[in-house]
């Protein structure tokens, strides 16, 4: 599990310190959403079902650098929508960089060669390219011929011009576990770190038939690791995460450990599930219901094993018990044998379906400041008359 070790260092520091102070919850990673639009149509990506009105918003980079200053969190990821087609990405970036944060710029590689003069190698700066597996598999996940074969071209040319470059696979039902291998060894042979997980189920998802379930998704990953044996995946995740995913940690979601930034504002409770926004972090903080949200409590939550909410739990556990997390880098993933025992679901409150009254609530605010700024451009045109 080859993290950084500056970077580990760093952000073990920012654990310990969290610890130190006594603090219950604190952000681990900022998922920074900075535009909703995308120029590919994945078929479980739940991001860009909003009308135009929507996806034509942008945060600017003042808005992203304020927020990464008012979370704190010593890691910034930016996903989206398609980052590379927001026009200030690199001004972004840079904002982020000179702030000493850790940015994880996530992005399909469409435009990522064209796009490459923006940016400037660093140890903060690493590009995550969403590669969903093998040729004919990636090509289908997002709806278009040809995207594999250009994600790594772009992956080749950054890391030509000296750019940290990881990929990430989001990963569904259906996937073989032979070819999900396969996979990792085409990782090693192009030199990237890569991060896995599993599917969330996306309200309003096209594709809503091939989301794992728990215990698929840890059958799944088992028969992978098993197959990992030996060889030198570079995952970059814990290996507490790992062998979650194998079925062999009992956690709950840290929701709070990555919080989310967008054009709506902070989501509430975190970076897969909208239900509410709010306009200050220590707002998201302070009034958001934690204790009603993750798997057992919440219906929506029930099959959820992403590693937005999952990681961070993880990445305390390991800082909580060191011996038992150097145990399992030391021993690898355990393949066989029982899992550790699943949440009780018995108790779960039902799902609540509230996408379309967020969209609505933004799209009035979106007509009210148009019709604000019109208004203010036909007072100021009828004073210079």
């Amino acid at each position: 599990m080859a993290i950084p070790f500056f970077k580990e260092m760093r952000i073990g520091g920012y654990l310990l310190k969290q610890k130190l102070l006594g603090r219950k919850r604190y952000p681990l990673v900022l998922m920074l959403e900075p535009l909703f639009r995308c120029n590919l149509a994945c078929v479980g990506c739940g991001k860009i079902d909003y009308p135009d009105a929507i996806l034509n918003r942008r945060m600017t980079a003042q808005e992203c650098w304020d927020a990464a200053d008012e979370c704190g969190a010593p890691m910034v990821a930016i996903p989206g929508g398609e980052p590379l087609i927001h026009k200030e990405i690199g001004e972004i970036v840079r904002g982020l960089v000179a702030r000493k944060k850790f940015v994880s710029l996530c992005t399909n590689a469409l435009l990522l060669e064209k796009k490459l003069d923006l940016f400037e190698p660093s140890p903060y700066l690493f590009f995550s390219v969403h590669l969903d597996g093998l040729k004919d598999h990636h090509d289908k996940a997002v709806s278009q011929k040809g995207v594999f074969d250009r994600a790594v071209s772009a992956i080749k040319a950054a890391k030509a011009r000296g750019f940290t470059v990881n990929v990430n696979a989001t990963i569904f039902d259906g996937h073989p576990a032979e070819e999900i291998a396969k996979f990792l060894d085409l990782t090693v042979e192009l030199g990237v770190g890569v991060s896995m997980s599993p599917g969330y189920a996306y309200e309003r998802a096209p594709d809503q038939e091939h989301f794992l379930n728990r215990t698929k998704t840890k059958k799944l990953f088992r028969d992978v690791f098993a197959m990992g044996k030996g060889k030198k995946w570079n995952f970059m995740h814990s290996g507490l995460f790992l062998d979650f995913l194998a079925g062999n940690q009992e956690y709950e979601c840290t929701p709070w450990g990555m919080p989310a930034r967008n054009i709506f504002g902070w989501q509430k409770p975190c970076y897969l599930l909208g239900e509410g926004y709010a306009k200050t972090f220590k707002e998201l903080m302070d009034t958001t219901d934690w204790e009603t949200y993750g798997t057992g409590k919440y219906e929506k939550c029930a099959d959820c094993m992403a590693h937005c909410g999952y990681e961070p739990t993880a990445a305390t556990a390991a800082l909580n018990n060191p011996l038992k997390a150097m145990w399992v880098s030391l021993r690898g993933i355990k393949t066989s044998g029982p899992m550790a025992p699943e949440i009780d679901m018995s108790k779960q409150r039902p799902a609540q379906y509230i996408f379309s009254e967020q969209v609505q609530k933004k799209l009035s605010e979106i007509r009210k400041d148009e019709a604000a700024a019109a208004e203010k451009a036909a007072r100021k045109a009828s004073t210079a008359a």
